[in-house]
This record gives structure tokens, sequence and C-alpha cells, in this order.
């Protein structure tokens, strides 16, 4: 077999490169000849009937709602439908999404059915969502809306398995890569999959086996889509030196000559941990891929990766101070690259031989990467990068021979509409409404000044043409699309949850180490040498490495949500953590857990002994009374109000631990569990909430909301907690692990398995994101607390 990949490699590049070598000499003959602008001109004089309206000044003033920045997403989505606009921006999105995404032509009936179908579909989610949510991110972004879809789909195994994969790749993205790109590129590669999966699949397979094909598509589209942050985009960037590049390369160039991943072996370079990373999961991912190849495709996947990697090497070799490439190094490449990328999905979900989807999707490549290289121009001449734009930037005025490439862009435009797609009216629609779009887009994003100096440059040789192109460009409406309103939704969130998540943990470890400066109980000056034993008992179990969770989650809703003054809950929080000490002293006991380890360090009873530890416990909770009595700032009813709930939660927190211990041997309903776990869990979570917002005296609908929220994060935390205790380390979780098993408990796991207990741990994740929408406020805190809660790994 690998002598079969070795021999077959050069020889799929050198036919793929013949027929890219031909595909060019046409563009370039239209180019040359200029044939592409009469019939483009006759085509946008079309095409402006749908898109270059005259309006009546009556038409101006009372027109009604203003168009919204489409940053604002569901404003932008709602005036959309108000306006009647929103059938035809979905239907040319879908549109423009089957010709890219799937290689379909728009003049098929069948296709046309599936378009309207899926029109219809993400209307109507639209409509609900946008009425549901207001102005909160889109739902699709949101692991919990990704989560519910899931659901429907039968899917969610795969759908846990590839959110844990992108929170592992997000972490090990080097600091010199744009980690939001990256990410975006990943999960756009991830969907395509999907929707090629679905494409294949028609309306009479069973849900079992529909179910089936998603969770291998999710996982393929994974396993593919990885190359583009850790091959792509780790050769193109900085992080590894020339050499490691060098190494790099040669392992992948023998993983597709051989069909097997190379041993990583010994690694010149400073990057060896991140490295190590990279190729363990590479190998998994090709792994995967090779196993669920069908014999009949192997050999194309693996001939159609070839290809894709050895273009884009030779496309990234390439030195801008080097004058001297052809035409053809510089187009074919691309030609390549940006064709067997979308040529590979297929093979990758091992989907049968289609010709005009190969056809179709090999000469649309360049259309996109063209586009793509435009926007991505001042970026790549700032990097040194070559692309057909900087090289023509570069050397225009010394090489009369280069092409240059936004002339190429139009004539390619022109021979998709009336040679691959036989002058089809929906498809010139879509491609011209793409193109004036790409080009508002990036006169918005760089301003006139510096657009019109770019046009100067591209467009000078075809001066009536580029009018027309230009007043297009200022005068045209309705060419938005729905992907491009993702992608720029998606890059923001994902901007803005790396801040807030930064900002989080910062916060957190600050408070924290507010917290443990306050926690430690002093021994006054003349106290009774017999007092000292009980206080050393109780500082030694404060002294622990806890999360101080409970105290923080006070702080920040206090302080952040609320406005109280820090100094003025300090025995808010001191209380709490006490409480929280006193309850594991007590979990910890051999009467009850039996536990050797807490807070990485023996617990109190071993060090000590188990009455001291029980009368440990009992100081502390009066000691935790006394701080909250102590609460001198806030009006005296208040402050009674909060000792009475909170005496009132820690008596329930007993008799939760109370419900432990009989359950103890005995197999529990889900039901039950749940109770448990809120009376154990959950109380401790809502005190931490609801106690600040007493002292805030905040309305009680906003606390029920708090309680509902509390209540299934709680579960979710105590889920987190059992799967951590069957597959977590020793030395992270600062406890011992199968302690569940060892006493007999009940547990998530044990009653659901672990793959229905992380099931049912984001089942109440959703639940609780879903609580945060009926709160008044924004408070991004809680939604990071929660996204911490499921993915800690102690």
């Amino acid at each position: 077999m690998n002598e079969k990949f070795t021999d077959h490699a050069d020889t799929s590049y050198r036919m793929a490169e013949q027929k890219a070598a031909q595909y060019f000499a046409s563009l370039y003959a239209q180019v040359m000849d200029k044939t592409y602008v009469p019939t483009l001109t006759e085509d946008f004089q079309l095409w402006k009937r749908n898109h270059i309206h005259h309006h009546s000044w009556l038409f101006i003033f009372s027109r009604g709602k203003k168009k919204p920045d489409s940053r604002d997403y569901y404003r932008y989505i709602e005036w959309l439908n108000y306006t009647g606009k929103l059938d035809d921006y979905l239907d040319r999105s879908v549109s423009y999404m089957y010709m890219r995404d799937l290689g379909k032509a728009l003049d098929s009936p069948d296709t046309q059915t599936r378009i309207q179908r899926l029109v219809v579909d993400i209307k109507n989610h639209l409509i609900h969502t946008t009425r549901a949510n207001g102005g909160d991110q889109p739902e699709y972004i949101s692991l919990a809306g990704v989560y519910r879809w899931a659901q429907k789909k039968g899917v969610e195994n795969a759908t846990i398995w590839v959110i844990n994969k992108l929170k592992n790749v997000s972490s090990h993205i080097p600091k010199e890569m744009n980690a939001e790109q990256a990410q975006r590129k990943l999960i756009k590669i991830i969907i395509g999959v999907v929707l090629h999966a679905m494409e294949e699949m028609d309306d009479e397979i069973l849900p079992a086996e529909r179910a089936l094909r998603l969770d291998q598509a999710i996982r393929l589209g994974y396993s593919y889509g990885l190359t583009y942050p850790f091959i792509d985009d780790l050769l193109d960037s900085g992080v590894l030196d020339d050499q490691e590049k060098e190494q790099y390369s040669r392992m992948i160039r023998t993983a597709l000559l051989t069909g097997s991943v190379p041993d990583l072996g010994e690694w010149a370079g400073n990057n060896m941990d991140s490295i190590h990373y990279v190729h363990s999961e590479l190998r998994e991912a090709f792994e995967y891929i090779k196993r669920h190849q069908r014999p009949e495709t192997q050999k194309t996947f693996f001939e159609q990766s070839y290809v894709f990697f050895h273009s884009q090497d030779m496309d990234r070799v390439k030195d801008l101070s080097n004058a001297n490439y052809t035409n053809e190094d510089l187009y074919l490449p691309i030609i390549l690259k940006s064709s067997s990328s979308r040529l590979i999905v297929r093979s990758v979900i091992s989907a049968p031989e289609d010709v005009g989807f190969d056809n179709r999707t090999f000469y649309y490549g360049i259309y996109n990467q063209l586009a793509d290289d435009f926007a991505d121009m001042f970026d790549d001449m700032r990097d040194g990068a070559v692309t057909p734009y900087t090289y023509y930037l570069k050397y225009r005025d010394h090489r009369s021979d280069l092409i240059n490439p936004f002339e190429l862009y139009w004539a390619v435009i022109s021979h998709l509409i009336h040679n691959v797609y036989n002058s089809n009216a929906k498809t010139r629609e879509v491609i011209l409404d793409r193109a004036i779009n790409g080009l508002k887009r990036c006169k918005k994003r760089i301003g006139i000044e510096k657009y019109n100096e770019i046009m100067e440059v591209f467009a000078s040789g075809n001066p009536e043409f580029n009018r027309l192109i230009q007043h297009m460009v200022r005068k045209a409406d309705d060419v938005d699309f729905f992907d491009k309103l993702l992608r720029d939704q998606m890059v923001t969130v994902l901007k803005n949850d790396r801040k807030e998540k930064e900002d989080f943990f910062d916060t957190v470890k600050t408070v924290r180490h507010q917290i443990n400066n306050l926690l430690q109980i002093p021994k006054h000056k003349g106290i009774s040498p017999m007092k000292e034993p009980l206080i050393d008992a109780a500082n030694y179990s404060l002294e622990g490495d806890g999360k101080r969770l409970r105290p923080i989650m006070s702080w920040i809703m206090g302080v952040n949500e609320y406005g109280l003054q820090a100094s003025a809950i300090e025995p808010l929080l001191i209380s709490l953590e006490y409480m929280h000490t006193a309850s594991l002293i007590f979990d910890d006991l051999p009467s009850q857990d039996n536990a050797s380890t807490r807070r990485g360090r023996p617990t109190l009873h071993q060090v000590q002994n188990s009455a001291t530890a029980e009368l440990t416990g009992l100081f502390l909770i009066q000691k935790a009374i006394q701080e909250q009595s102590s609460l001198d700032q806030f009006d005296p009813k208040t402050v009674l109000a909060l000792i009475q709930y909170s005496s009132k939660r820690a008596a329930d927190m007993c008799i939760g631990q109370t419900m432990d211990l009989h359950s103890k041997g005995k197999a529990l309903t889900l039901e039950q569990l749940n109770m448990i776990c809120f009376y154990k869990t959950g109380i401790a979570f809502e005190a931490s909430l609801v106690m600040p917002a007493i002292l805030a005296q905040v309305r009680e609908t906003e606390i029920a909301t708090l309680k509902k929220f509390a209540y299934h994060a709680g579960i979710a935390f105590q889920i987190k907690d059992d799967l951590l205790d069957m597959e977590g380390d020793l030395l992270l979780l600062g406890k011992p692990t199968n302690k569940d098993v060892e006493n007999n408990t009940s547990t998530f796991v044990t009653i659901l398995g672990q793959e229905g207990a992380s099931k049912e741990m984001w089942e109440h994740y959703c639940l609780a994101m879903e609580a945060l929408k009926e709160l008044p406020r924004n408070i991004s805190f809680l939604k990071h607390l929660l996204n911490y809660i499921v993915n800690r790994d102690r």
C-alpha cells in the first residue's frame, strides 16, 4: 500500500498541474483579449435592475426603520424581516453556499428545492430566536445552542467530543497565530463536512442511520479541519524556525506518501511541547480519516491530500524579494490548493464520485482564493507573503509580463457564469452579488481614500469597466450575505469570549488572593493556650489550596454587578468559605466519605483525629454566623433576612449529606440523585449568588432566576466532579480518585454511565445558560463560570 501511494503521488500532482495550466491559459487569454469586459458589462446591466433603485422623496421619508449595522445581529435580522428582504437575503446566501461548499449547479430543480427548504428552515429559526433572545449573541454560536442542535439530531456524543477537542485546540494555539481566525476556519470546515454529509442523505434514511452519519461527519470534519490551524496556519506563521518548518513539512509529506504518520523522534527546535501535542492530535485525526475511508476512495483521498499539501508548500516557500516568478508560478499552485481543499471533503466522507461536482469545484476554487487574497492584501504585504496581489503591487512597474490579478478575478467570474454554469441567471445574480459585496466590505474596512488608491493600481487598465464596477459598489443594495454575517459574528464572539475569559480568570485570581488574606482566624495577644488547638485546626483546613469559588462568586456579584462596597461584604465572603470548609471537614470524616486527602493535603482527621475534626467544623459554622452578624454597613433587617436565609440553607445542606449517607449502597433514581446533589452542592451555589442579592435588595423575580441558574449549575458541577472522580488526575484534583466506587456511592456516572453523565451535565449546562437569559442584566461572569464548571480539570 505504501509503495502505491508513493508511486501515484507525483503522477497525480503532474496531472492536476496540467489541468490547472490549461485552465490558467484560457483565463490568461481572456485577460489579454479583454473578452470578459463586454460579457460582464452586459451581465451587470441585467443585474443592476434588482440592485440599483431610484426612490422618490416620499419613499425616503416614509420607509420606516433605518437599516441597522449588521454587527447588531438581532436588530439586523429583524430589519430584514420587517422590510421584506429576509427571503431574498437567505436565498442568495444559501444558493452561494450550495455553489461554494457543496459544488452544486443552481440550474438543477432538485438543488433549488433543497435550497428553498433550507431557506424556510433558517428563516423560521431566525425569527424564533430573534424574538426569544433579544440582544444576546446568536444562539448557534453558543455552546448551549450547539448542544440543543445536537440533541435534535441525536449526535450528543460527537458534539461533546468535538467541544472538548476545540477547547484543547484553543489552548494550544501559539500566541503568534491569530487564534480567532484559526478556530473560525476549523469550525467552518466541520460545518462544511456536516453539510456535505447531510446533502448526501435523502429523506428515506432512518433516524438512527442519519445520526450515525452525522456523528461520523462531525468527527471527520474536525479531523480534516485540524490541518488548517496545525499545518497551514502553523507553517505560515513565525512560530517555527526554518529548520523546524523543514522537519515538520517532511513529516507531513511522509504521512501522505506512505499512508502512515511517522514518529516525532527528536525535535531540533524550541517548540517541542507544542509540536508534541500537534503531532499527537494530527496522528489521531489522520488515523480516524483513514479508518473511515472505503477501499475505493482511499487512493483518491491520498492523491488529493498530496496535491493540496504540495501546492500549499510550493506557494508557502515563495519569497517576495524574488523578482523572477512567472505567472504560472504564481497562479498554478493557487488553482490547485483552492480546488483540492474542497475536493478532499467528498473523499473524506467517502461520497460517491460526482464528475459535475469535481469540475465545478476545480474551476471555482481560484475565484474564492482571489477574493480572499484581495481582502487580506495589506496583511499579506505587511507579513511579506507572496500572493498575486502583493507580487503585482511590488513588481508591476518592472514586470510588464505580470498579469493583473484583479483583471484575472473578473475573467474568472465571467468564465464561471458562462462556461461552467452555462449562463444561468441565478448563478449570475449570486456571483455578482458576492463580488460587489466583497468590494463594499473592503471599502468600508480600509476607508475610501485607500480603496481608491488600490483601484487606481488594479483597475486602471479598464477605466470604463471600472467606472461601472465602482458605480455598483456605491449604489447597489441587497448584496449582503448570511455567511459573512456569521463569520463576523463568530470572530467577534471568539474575540470577546477570549477577552472575557481572560478577565474572568484575572478577576478570580485577584479576588481569590484577597479572600485568602481574610480567612485566617487570628490568635489575639493573651489568648488562652487551651483555645489555640481548635484555631490551629481551623486554620489548617482553611490554608489548603481551595478554589474559593463560592466567596469569589459573591464578591463579583456583590461588587461588580450590584455595586456594593468590597470592604462592606468581607464578612459575607469569610462566612461562605468558613461554612464550605466546615462541610468539607464533615464530608471527609471516616463516618462519612472517609477521605484521606483534601485540597492537596492530608485531611484534618488524618492530621488530628475525628473528634477534633468534628469540633473544628462546628467551630467554623459558629464563626460564619458571627461574621454574618457583623455586616454592620447594611440595614439590620436586611442582615437578619440574610442570616435567616443562610441558616435555613445550612440546615438544608445537612439534610443533603444525610440523604447521601442513607443512599450508600443503594441504587438511586436520577430524580433522587438530583435532589441529593442540589442539597449538597446546588444550595451552596445558590447561597453565593442570593446572599449578595439580598444585601443589594434586588427584586424577588431576579432572586428566583438566580436560584434557577444555581440549581442547574450546581448539578452540572457535581456531575463534573463525578466524571473527574472516575477519570481525573490526583495531582490536579488534590484529592483521591475513584472514591465513589470504593464507598459504593451512587453517582451520575454509576447511574448513567460516562457518556450518559456527560449528556446530563450538558443538559444542565443548557438549562443554566437559558436561565441567564431571564436576568435583567447581562452577567458575563456567570456564563464564564458555567464554562469553567464543565471544562475544569480539578
